[in-house]
């Protein structure tokens, strides 16, 4: 037993054995399921080193995968692309995934094969951020920053921005504030592609003028004195999605018992990181080499909401990054049908998307209703509701199509 399960067990201790026994899924005899349990026990999941990994790192170090059947393994991947392929091929069953990435390979976009996937979870809300290199100090939004990039521009050397994949989180948040400084993201700059762990080398070494990463790398960036955080990802929009535990479609539809075991783990680890008394803990688990490797003080930090933004700024931020509270993991339709109005505001489609069809396909919210109903757990989530952003555009999830056509920066494909 490991000993983050001890602590884990030992946490519980003041239950009785009955009260345990009494919190095991339906079909648990001993340790043999009845027919009602998962129709795989093996699930090798995939993850990215990011903090936002933790909900499924807790999930398999707590033993509560193993609660409702699933022996897990846990695999940490190099790259945004391995994650997709790896699920693509069923290397891994279950993966750590950005929001936007389900929707690309579902639609076959941005160098994804066609490989339809689901996503019945949101891991996290918030906790991302843009980081900016020291020399662009003291800019804080992208209109300072961009008598800057023009002038390198003009000099036939445009400034390089990085992201960790086409049709993730991190790209649009990026190119959504870029943007709103009147900078285009396919014109004016240089946008490109590197893993979340390799971030900060790349900055360091000066191959990079900003980039857009989950946490803890704008902390490590700070941490090691090479950069800052202009702004954050909850600024940007507060309560956005941000990563999923993804499946094929394949998979969901053979194995629908398996996928809604892992959520009912998955929403017990989540319950568990949201104390806030626990997230020490989290920061020491999920800082070894097998998971994010990097110290646990850098993971600590904004993992509490303690944000030192590198320039001069400090707050606590009560919109810091949450794996349960506030309907955090519901599946909502909203979201998808932003995500596509971006994938058509930056050419990554031609012509007006399925939005509706495409958000009931990926998003599979009765996957999700069905795991809380079993567990006693009741969503009260609005599915379909107006966002506004840190511009104060509002986004209207009944008007997808005019809402990515309304922008002036956009690289809409005719």
């Amino acid at each position: 037993m490991s000993t983050t399960r001890r602590k884990f067990l030992q946490q519980t201790a003041t239950s009785s054995a009955a009260g345990l026994l009494a919190g095991l899924p339906k079909g648990w005899v001993g340790s043999v399921y009845a027919n009602g349990g998962p129709e795989v026990s093996q699930v090798r999941f995939g993850i990215i080193a990011l903090t936002d990994c933790a909900s499924i790192v807790m999930a398999h170090e707590l033993g509560l995968f193993k609660k409702y059947g699933i022996q897990s393994v846990i695999a940490k991947e190099a790259s945004w692309a391995v994650i997709r392929d790896k699920l693509s091929l069923g290397e891994n069953q279950a993966t750590h995934m950005l929001f936007g990435m389900p929707f690309a390979s579902t639609m076959g976009l941005a160098g994804s094969p066609v490989k339809p996937m689901v996503i019945p979870w949101l891991l996290n809300r918030n906790g991302q951020a843009i980081t900016l290199t020291n020399k662009l100090k003291p800019a804080r939004t992208a209109g300072q920053v961009k008598p800057m990039v023009e002038q390198a521009k003009a000099s036939g050397k445009p400034m390089t921005f990085a992201m960790t994949f086409p049709p993730g989180t991190h790209a649009m948040w990026l190119r959504y504030w870029l943007a709103s400084g009147g900078i285009h993201p396919d014109k004016d700059i240089s946008l490109i592609t590197i893993p979340p762990p390799q971030m900060v080398a790349n900055m360091k070494v000066g191959k990079m003028d900003g980039f857009c990463v989950g946490e803890p790398w704008n902390q490590r960036a700070i941490t090691d004195g090479i950069g800052y955080t202009a702004v954050t990802t909850q600024q940007i929009w507060r309560d956005h999605p941000e990563k999923v535990c993804a499946f094929t479609e394949e998979f969901a539809l053979r194995n629908p018992r398996t996928v809604k075991a892992i959520l009912k783990a998955l929403h017990e680890s989540s319950v568990w990181i949201d104390k806030l008394e626990n997230r020490p803990h989290v920061a020491e688990v999920v800082s070894q080499a097998s998971y994010i490797n990097c110290p646990k003080e850098v993971i600590l930090s904004r993992l509490q909401g303690k944000y030192d933004y590198g320039d001069g700024r400090s707050e606590q931020d009560p919109w810091y990054m949450t794996f349960s509270s506030r309907e955090c993991n519901a599946p909502r339709r909203s979201f998808g049908l932003w995500w596509l109005s971006q994938f058509r505001r930056w050419g990554m489609v031609k012509g007006t998307p399925d939005y509706q069809g495409i958000v009931k396909k990926v998003l599979r919210t009765d996957l999700y209703l069905e795991a809380m109903k079993e567990i006693g757990v009741t969503s009260k989530g609005q599915d379909m509701q107006k966002e506004k952003f840190f511009d104060g555009v509002v986004f209207d999830p009944a008007d997808p199509e005019k809402y990515a056509r309304s922008f002036a920066v956009n690289s809409l494909a005719q």
